[in-house]
């Protein structure tokens, strides 16, 4: 449906009139890749109370408070410019303003971006605010730049080139030589600097084709006898309490165009892999919604039994913990990888799609799968963190945990510590956007825990998508935006009190 041109009195009932985030697919994400020269599933949180910088005592009886300092911010931001601290400090207070997000958001869905000078000035307005913010440049000679500064402030580089949602073979073709083209130019980065590559299976498969397989997939476990020849040895994609609603009758099979599809989306997943282990880099595969995730685990989970290092996991799939199966369905993965012998890894996030799940499984006449409460999604996310340090404690798995949680990042530090794992850099890791939650990264990697950021990169109309969504999370879904700017705060007012005396 074409968007329509709307005044500014109608901007409080924007629901109304724009794409839903974390719904469609933008129109953006099709780009095919750009011209490389040289080279992230998002983790929100709900909304919760802002912590204050010197009341960051949290009384939760398993959490070491001394083990990230926030008060001293001289220590905490060693390394990062004072220029950059102050285009932060009003970027992320730019994004925190309810009615700018608002207009952004009208004015990026509305017709006026058809007019060519119009669309230049929008386009230029955002790179050289949002997009230099929370993204790592254009191609990957930006990137590496990016990545070298990250080096030097001790934290490490996810490098996600932002496409997704292929359309057909020849975009999948495009995403994975882009895909491929990111890991070789790892070689050329500081040693050890890019802690993961990110893939999307949407770029490398349809979105069409991962529904058409999902369905299959949720089918076979309502009845078992169904034969799906085209399936890969892989670990349970379901739980006893995974949702299935979403697949009222028996699918038909895929058709021998399908199939063959599949197929080079096989072949391309396994360029990407065996590239991956070429150049000692593993590979992220990021979650997407309900509809089209049991493909995308099988995806993950297949490949991971087939790449890997050694007693080291290569394919690193995502659990969203904002979902109540969350920490069954990673539980029956792990201990069936485990019977393998196949080494498994996880990134955990808390989720990216909750008003959109939410809103069809009720058309559809069933509860959301989401939690029910805030209080449920963390304890979900600390609880499956819990677990995977225990594992890996005991010689078994590895975990990303991304998060901008500042409780969930003390609870898991210390539950590591405890456990002497915080040297074992390989197998548990931090990890936040890059742009957000800065003072928490500073904070791990000063307790000397790895600690990455996610990178997006790629032409600004090409990733337009994901800097909406991340003013859209800034506005109201991360208090960690309130206290970073705090912090910032504080640090300035310190250095020009410096400069001054």
């Amino acid at each position: 449906m074409a968007n329509k041109v709307f005044g500014p009195k109608l901007f409080k009932n924007l629901g109304f009139h724009v794409r839903r985030l974390n719904s469609a697919p933008s129109p953006f994400s099709a780009v095919p890749p750009l011209n490389f020269t040289g080279d992230f599933n998002a983790v929100p949180n709900l909304v919760e109370p802002t912590p204050q910088i010197n009341n960051t005592t949290t009384h939760h009886p398993h959490i070491n408070n001394n083990i990230i300092n926030f008060n001293d911010v001289k220590e905490l931001f060693y390394g990062v410019p004072t220029t950059k601290l102050i285009r932060s400090s009003l970027t992320l207070q730019m994004a925190a303003i309810e009615p700018m997000v608002d207009l952004g958001m009208w004015v990026m869905n509305s017709k006026l971006m058809e007019m060519p000078v119009f669309r230049d000035v929008m386009l230029g307005f955002v790179k050289n605010t949002f997009y230099e913010h929370f993204c790592a440049g254009k191609d990957l000679t930006e990137v590496r730049r990016t990545v070298m500064n990250l080096s030097d402030s001790g934290l490490k580089a996810m490098l996600d080139y932002g496409v997704e949602h292929a359309a057909e073979n020849e975009s999948c073709e495009q995403s994975t030589t882009a895909f491929i083209q990111t890991i070789e130019s790892t070689k050329s980065l500081p040693q050890s600097s890019a802690s993961f590559v990110v893939a999307k299976i949407t770029a490398i498969c349809t979105p069409s084709l991962l529904k058409r397989m999902s369905d299959l997939l949720r089918w076979e476990l309502k009845d078992p006898s169904l034969n799906l020849p085209w399936k890969r040895r892989t670990v349970p994609l379901f739980a006893e309490s995974s949702p299935v609603y979403h697949t009222w009758e028996k699918p038909e099979p895929l058709t021998v165009e399908e199939e063959r599809d599949l197929e080079l989306a096989h072949e391309r997943l396994k360029k990407i892999c065996e590239k991956c282990l070429e150049h000692d880099v593993p590979l992220l595969i990021d979650a997407e919604d309900s509809t089209i995730q049991p493909a995308i685990d099988y995806f993950a989970y297949s490949a991971a039994i087939k790449y890997h290092k050694d007693d080291q996991p290569l394919i690193f799939g995502t659990i969203q913990a904002y979902l109540k199966d969350a920490k069954e369905r990673m539980v029956m993965a792990k201990k069936a990888a485990e019977k393998m012998g196949v080494p498994m890894g996880f990134k955990l996030v808390r989720g990216a799609y909750m008003c959109s799940e939410k809103a069809l499984a009720s058309s559809l006449g069933f509860n959301s799968p989401i939690h029910d409460s805030i209080e449920q999604t963390h304890a979900c996310f600390n609880s499956c963190a819990e677990f995977m340090i225990e594992e890996i404690a005991n010689g078994s798995g590895a975990v990303v945990l991304a998060t901008h949680n500042i409780e969930s990042g003390k609870l898991a530090a210390t539950k590591a510590i405890d456990l002497g794992i915080k040297n074992e850099r390989q197998s548990l890791q931090f990890a936040q956007l890059y742009g957000m939650a800065d003072g928490l990264s500073f904070g791990l990697r000063n307790a000397g825990f790895q600690v990455s950021k996610y990178l997006p990169f790629g032409p600004v109309e090409q990733i337009m998508h994901y800097l909406m969504r991340r003013a859209e999370e800034n506005r109201g879904m991360l208090s960690t935006s309130a206290f970073d700017r705090q912090l910032m705060r504080k640090e300035l007012s310190r250095r020009l009190e410096v400069a001054t005396s």
